[in-house]
């Protein structure tokens, strides 16, 4: 390679006119010099990079399917919510939010279930479901890429909430469990917003003893935990004091309660007639027969007690002991007779309600004409008549189904039967204690329940709501007794406070509420703070990028 010649070129600081003056040549450069025109990059302008979402500001619209549990579960999913900030709406386009509380029980439940899924979709609404759907069916197709709450863990709705709203999809399904055992479920002393300011619905316990081949709940629900006595009673005493008048206790089986604690149904019963105000009644759900037979006779005094309903719902399903077996229900014909007939003997006035299904794959004709016998002779005031629906993953959805045909006109022939007494006729002219807490489907009457929990058409007349009343009545109908009010003396304010305001948020301290507020308030400035960095930073870089 060759090398350069130092000679040739002296530092670069000497190629200047030797004979000039340090001052000349800077002159002479300067005068040579043409500046250069600088040319502005065009810079294409990015939107901000920052987390917009903030947390607890948006609305969310709520719809439930099924039983009175999974209300109650809806009402403390939204007092949480509503605690933390967000803004539960009745307008379903406004929302954010679709909050999609599910029931798998039946068919029809579900198809409207997947149905408002697909609305929301279309809307290109964030979407949470919850419920015994996707908790017995986590790989539905249709719930794919969805969030979803278990049964379970609706004390954590805000944390799903906050993260489907960002564009996450989480799935929570645990069971609670103490000491690795299963308990009820979230703490009962959660925040909750009652769809009905005057009604608390408590759940005792939750999921099954046994497992019916035709159900799925246990799929959702689990196997049997029951809430301690202390904190079942500590919420009716709280209900109270926020002035409900009624409550209820709902689970999948009533009868169940305990046998997983070692505390039996009545034991937890007495000691909730203990905290019930004057004017205030108590009504017991549903209970399976085998789990209430041992029972009875403790049953039938609470079910006397002037602060409870005289009210049972105790579901037959089927009269023939063989379809009974099919079902794997676990009693026989002569269980329920005898259920039935012991409390109508001790509990005068008693009204028993029952549930039957038609078309169990194994029904036979005989089979169905015992069922027929039997409303036939009870004549149940209430009674849910259901077809037969073949759930995913159960026994029974394996088994050779009835022709559908056959199944609806036998549900016909029951459903005829059912429409053809009148339950109510020999209560005409009585006089009775009526509890009015609801307006009627068409909004032209005020609704009560008297001791035996049958409805009561009142005059909408404001002063009665919240109140117990003496009525007369004067019109029997199907489902209905119309009352006719005596005089204002019979009408008794219930030892509670005032009942909250319609959406107002239950179950929380005041010192819990300003606690929650405030923190809630202090994130929401550190999440502004954090956009406005943000922004600040972004035209800082676009400015350093100009020059």
């Amino acid at each position: 390679m060759p090398v350069a010649d130092s000679s040739l070129i002296d530092d670069i600081e000497d190629i200047v006119n030797k004979n000039s003056s340090p001052g000349e040549i800077r002159q002479e450069n300067k005068r040579l010099v043409v500046p250069k025109s600088r040319r502005i990059k065009q810079t294409r302008e990015e939107p901000v990079q920052a987390d917009s979402i903030i947390p607890g500001t948006q609305k969310v619209w709520l719809k439930t399917w099924g039983c009175s549990h999974n209300n109650s579960d809806s009402e403390y999913m939204a007092g949480q919510l509503a605690s933390y900030g967000y803004k539960i709406t009745d307008d379903s386009e406004s929302a954010d939010l679709w909050l999609l509380n599910s029931c798998t029980v039946k068919n029809p439940a579900e198809d409207h279930f997947r149905n408002e899924i697909k609305k929301a979709r279309e809307k290109q609404k964030k979407i949470v479901v919850a419920g015994c759907v996707p908790q017995g069916q986590p790989r539905t197709d249709y719930l794919q890429g969805l969030s979803v709450i278990g049964v379970q863990q609706i004390d954590r709705v805000t944390e799903v909430v906050e993260e489907t709203l960002k564009g996450h999809s989480v799935r929570l399904y645990g069971q609670k469990k103490l000491e690795g055992k299963k308990v009820g479920g979230a703490a009962l002393s959660l925040p909750k917003i009652r769809k009905n300011p005057l009604i608390e619905i408590i759940a005792i316990n939750t999921g099954c003893l046994n497992q019916c081949t035709y159900c799925k709940t246990k799929h959702a629900r689990g196997e049997l935990g029951s809430y301690p006595p202390d904190e079942i009673v500590a919420r009716a005493k709280q209900s109270f004091e926020e002035g409900v008048i009624e409550i209820w206790l709902t689970s999948e089986d009533l009868g169940a309660y305990g046998h997983d604690i070692g505390v039996t149904l009545p034991q937890l019963l007495w000691k909730l007639v203990e905290v019930i105000p004057e004017g205030a009644r108590m009504r017991l759900g549903m209970t399976n027969p085998p789990y209430i037979l041992e029972h009875l006779e403790e049953m039938a005094k609470i079910l006397r007690h002037p602060r409870v309903y005289s009210f049972l719902h105790v579901p037959v399903q089927s009269a023939s002991d063989s379809v009974l077996m099919d079902m794997k229900r676990e009693y026989c014909q002569a269980d329920f007779r005898h259920v039935t007939d012991f409390l109508k003997e001790r509990v005068p006035g008693v009204t028993i309600a029952t549930d039957v299904i038609c078309g169990f794959p194994t029904e036979t004709e005989d089979d169905f004409e015992e069922t027929m016998k039997l409303v036939e002779e009870y004549k149940f005031p209430s009674l849910f008549i259901n077809q037969f629906f073949p759930r995913p993953g159960t026994p029974a959805a394996k088994m050779p189904r009835i022709p559908a045909q056959l199944v609806k006109q036998r549900t016909k022939k029951i459903s005829e039967l059912f429409h053809s007494y009148r339950p109510y006729d020999h209560k005409m002219s009585e006089i009775q204690q009526v509890l009015v807490t609801e307006t009627s489907h068409d909004q032209q009457y005020y609704v009560g329940h008297n001791k035996f929990y049958d409805q009561v058409l009142v005059p909408k007349n404001e002063n009665l709501m919240g109140k117990m009343v003496t009525v007369r009545i004067v019109e029997t109908g199907k489902h209905f007794l119309k009352g006719q009010l005596l005089s204002d003396k019979g009408i008794v304010q219930p030892d509670v406070p005032l009942p909250l305001k319609k959406g107002q948020v239950s179950g929380a301290s005041g010192l819990v509420q300003i606690e929650n507020n405030s923190n809630h308030n202090i994130f929401m400035a550190v999440s502004l703070f954090a956009v406005l960095i943000a922004i600040v930073w972004r035209f800082y870089s676009l400015f350093l990028g100009t020059t």
